[in-house]
């Protein structure tokens, strides 16, 4: 049997940048493989190369189903049967399923050009039966489940475009799904594979590499470091594959028995998006978890806190109230805001690390109306250095040259650097790989023992774990519970979040 897709001796530099050093892989059939590794260790340049965004350097040599892939070329990319699921997933939401499908590749006319609406319904139909989704294609796909919203760009993938499909790629096809959907997910790569497509993932969630996959390959600084078979493999073991050391264990006891100050962050009678109430207290010292499904509120509470939002209510730090659609204000009091979506609400993606560091605080380094750049280089490459951010120590690199980890780090140093009372951070590492979540993760250890108050809304119960002293936990708006101590595990906020309480109303399935 002909190789799916072969790599060999892949290697792309950029500037002084080594991203691929001398790749090589083989991909099978039917084979469900897992890639993953550190950002910035060259899995998104790898799909680059095989996407057509980027030649590599001679001496590189890629086939698919044995055939040469020509690079830089996204069209001869596709043709030869290389198809691509993107984390955003490329969906038009107030389309149809019918109309996404149909992007790309045009609609099925009649002689005289018309749409044969009849025959496009039943072609996505049957695509999405195919991948074991009954899905009405009539409704804007906004109003879909995320799984079905990620069937439908599958399906996209998968269809008849001239040429036979012979690996389909998925990159952080999880990375937006709540676990009873990402069941769906699993269950639908492995029809996938089962029809002979092979399947290469990116994930930095290792619980659905052990899940989905049949080999993992582990890249690290831009070199192959092992391709193995997921059978027999350890969680342990593939942690230290990926970060090239043990993690350091943390403990937790400590962390439950450091001591908390005065409150200052008070929200009382809070409203606005999908928060109906909300009440709540945080102390110096205190890192605070918000935990609930989408719609629970959990996913308003950091920008309604902050002060983006429209809000009722009062919020006030230290007895200061901050006032809403002021987030200026928030931030001369003191409040510092990790928003979910760095690259919309977060980043300038264009311009350099220094700047997107200073920008809250552009005066510090200035006299009389003139920047003094090189001690802001110097102040700025501090926090590069303390934050351990790669590569090391490059001020006037654009952000849109670091990976998505290090983006995050970046934006955790504009913060912390301002020393903030009060650091509210949403999803926090949504998207990082596991040696940049233990990073932040001791991050919010150390702002915490510094006397800041941290709230973080996440959808990652085991980070929620690992970080908080309490979580509070969102159902229809409100407070529903609180967990404190040994009560924070990831199966209690879990059966909290989905509402395992007998004095509540069942609300019919969906």
């Amino acid at each position: 049997m002909t190789t799916a897709l072969s790599v060999r001796n892949a290697t792309k530099i950029f500037g002084a940048q080594v991203a691929l050093n001398d790749v090589s892989i083989d991909v099978e059939p039917g084979e469900v493989r897992a890639l993953v590794g550190q950002n910035g260790c060259g899995k998104s340049t790898l799909i680059k190369i095989l996407a057509g965004f980027h030649a590599p350097e001679p001496g590189t040599e890629v086939t698919v189903g044995g055939e040469p892939l020509p690079f830089e070329d996204p069209v001869s990319s596709e043709a030869i049967g290389l198809r691509f699921v993107h984390q955003d997933l490329g969906l038009v939401g107030n389309l149809d399923a019918v109309d996404n499908m149909a992007m790309g590749q045009g609609y099925i006319t009649n002689g005289v050009k018309t749409i044969r609406w009849r025959k496009e319904r039943k072609h996505a139909r049957e695509a999405l039966a195919n991948l074991g989704y009954d899905i009405n294609v009539r409704i804007p796909v906004a109003g879909l489940q995320m799984s079905e919203r990620t069937a439908v760009a599958i399906a996209r993938a998968m269809s008849d475009r001239g040429s036979e499909v012979k690996m389909l790629i998925l990159d952080e096809p999880t990375a937006n799904l709540p676990n009873a959907e990402a069941q769906r997910l699993y269950k639908l790569v492995r029809r996938v594979a089962d029809s002979g497509v092979a399947v290469l993932f990116v994930s930095h969630h290792f619980d659905e590499v052990f899940e989905m996959a049949d080999s993992v390959t582990v890249l690290r600084d831009g070199k192959h470091i092992v391709t193995r078979p997921v059978e027999g493999l350890t969680e342990e073991e593939l942690i230290e594959l990926v970060v090239g050391r043990k993690l350091q264990e943390h403990n937790k006891d400590a962390a439950d028995a450091r001591e908390h100050g005065p409150e200052i962050l008070k929200i009382t009678d809070v409203a606005g998006g999908s928060v109906a109430k909300l009440d709540l207290e945080v102390h110096r010292g205190e890192v605070v978890g918000v935990a609930g499904i989408t719609g629970s509120g959990r996913e308003a509470v950091a920008g309604l806190v902050f002060g983006g939002m429209e809000r009722g209510g009062e919020v006030t730090v230290d007895g200061k109230v901050l006032p809403q659609n002021r987030p200026d204000i928030s931030i001369e009091r003191g409040v510092a805001l990790v928003p979910a979506e760095r690259h919309a609400n977060a980043s300038l993606i264009d311009q350099t690390l220094r700047e997107n560091i200073t920008l809250v605080d552009p005066g510090r380094h200035m006299t009389m109306g003139i920047l003094r750049r090189r001690p802001e280089r110097a102040d700025v490459r501090i926090w590069l250095d303390k934050l351990t951010v790669k590569p090391a120590g490059q001020t006037e690199y654009t952000m849109a040259q670091l990976s998505g980890g290090n983006q995050q780090k970046v934006i955790l140093a504009r913060w912390l650097r301002q020393q903030p009372e009060v650091l509210i951070m949403d999803e926090p590492t949504q998207g990082v790989d596991v040696g940049a979540k233990a990073d932040i993760h001791k991050l919010v250890d150390e702002a915490a023992a510094m006397g800041t108050a941290v709230l973080v809304c996440s959808t990652d119960h085991e980070e929620l774990v690992r970080v908080c002293d309490r979580v509070v936990i969102m159902r229809r708006g409100r407070v529903a519970e609180i967990l404190r101590g040994n009560e924070i595990t990831a199966d209690n906020i879990t059966a909290a979040t989905i509402g395992r309480d007998a004095n509540e109303p069942t609300e019919p399935a969906a």
